[in-house]
Formats: structure tokens, C-alpha cells, sequence
């Protein structure tokens, strides 16, 4: 019996929204399944949500047996009418997080608001270095020692949220962006289901 299934407890459902290949959902995924969230933490990848039709990770969701909608920005004659869509979707899965991985949406203040201390997302910089995008390539040009990624919490202004947990790798002399990129997200891999983790187990 896991935790989910005692009498009084329930469920904390988390909901990840990507706009691609969904490298760092999926890190969430098999992190959950591997250590056994659901059992040990009464908590589970409840929905996957994208903006874009084509994004690759929702196949990946799916073959992993986990909800997918997808709301299309573009169907929608502003940012605030899209994210009031989006927040529909979300919240009929009362997520206790919302997670951004590679969520290529500006959040209008209105959704950052409503899903306050719920709402997280992994940045390829150390953050406050190089807040929005081309992290990489303008890490490289600055001729930084290191780069790195961040997670941290949303607020509405642009990559500038409370710092949950950082990694950093060194910048090497024949770096390219493709190469420094590679590496970044291994650490953003590693490290971005490891602060989803804490979160539940502070919640629970």
C-alpha cells in the first residue's frame, strides 16, 4: 500500500509545463518513479502541458503513462487570455507545484500571483547572471569562469525569483554554446528533481 492509498491522504499532484523536448520533465519523471514518490511521498507527475502541438516531450509523457493537454498560445488574442486558459488546465489538477522546464511563455503577473509559492523553474545561468535567453553564448562572450543552471521560485519579474539550489560547471577554453549547454544540463537534470523532492517532502 503506498501512501496514497491510506484513508485521509491525499495525493500531491504535480503539474510540468515544457514547450520542447522536455529533457527536464522527463529527469522529473524517472527521478519520481526511481525513488518512489508516490509511495514514500503520497506525491505524483499528475499532467504534462505545453503550448505547442508539436512539442516532442509530450510523447514522452505519455509513454510514461501521464496525462497531456496541450494550449496552444496561438490561439489566444493575448497573454492574459492564454494564461487564464492555461490556468484552467492546471488547476483541475490541484497541484500542489507547477513546474516550468523549458516553458517558453513570459508568465503574465496575474498567473505568477495565483499559483504563488507553487510555482518553480530551472534556469540554464547562475542566476542573477544572464536572466532570460542565449545563457550560453553571452556567458562565453563575458568570459566567464563558470556557468551553471538555477532553480528558483517565480515571481513576476523575468528569472529574478528566490534561489532554491544552483550547479555550476567551468567554463573551458574551446567551449562552444552547443558544448557548455551539453553540460549545464546535466546539471540541471540532476539537480532540478532533487529540489522538486525537498518541496514535497516539506509539503507532506
Amino acid at each position: 500500500m503506498s501512501a496514497a492509498d491510506l484513508p485521509g491522504t491525499s495525493v500531491q499532484n504535480l503539474v510540468i509545463l515544457i514547450s520542447g523536448n522536455g529533457s527536464n520533465m522527463q529527469a522529473v519523471i524517472e527521478a519520481a518513479a526511481r525513488e518512489n514518490w508516490l509511495g514514500l511521498l503520497g506525491a505524483r507527475v499528475a499532467a504534462v502541458i505545453s503550448n505547442k502541438p508539436e512539442a516532442a516531450g509530450l510523447g514522452l509523457a505519455q509513454q510514461a503513462g501521464i496525462a497531456t493537454e496541450v494550449v496552444d498560445h496561438r490561439g489566444y488574442g493575448s497573454r492574459e487570455a492564454f494564461d487564464a486558459a492555461l490556468m484552467q488546465s492546471i488547476d483541475r489538477h490541484a497541484p500542489a507545484l507547477v513546474l516550468l522546464a523549458g516553458f517558453m511563455r513570459i508568465l503574465t503577473p496575474g498567473f505568477v500571483r495565483h499559483y504563488q509559492g507553487r510555482l518553480i523553474n530551472i534556469h540554464p545561468s547562475l542566476l542573477p547572471a544572464f536572466p532570460g535567453l542565449h545563457t550560453h553564448r553571452r556567458a562565453i562572450e563575458a568570459g566567464c569562469a563558470q556557468a551553471g543552471a538555477t532553480v528558483h521560485w517565480v515571481t513576476p519579474e523575468l528569472d529574478h525569483g528566490p534561489i532554491l539550489a544552483q550547479a555550476a560547471v567551468p567554463v573551458l577554453p574551446d567551449d562552444t554554446e552547443q558544448t557548455l549547454a551539453a553540460r549545464v544540463l546535466e546539471q540541471e537534470h540532476r539537480i532540478y528533481p532533487q529540489v522538486v523532492r525537498q518541496l514535497l517532502t516539506d509539503l507532506s
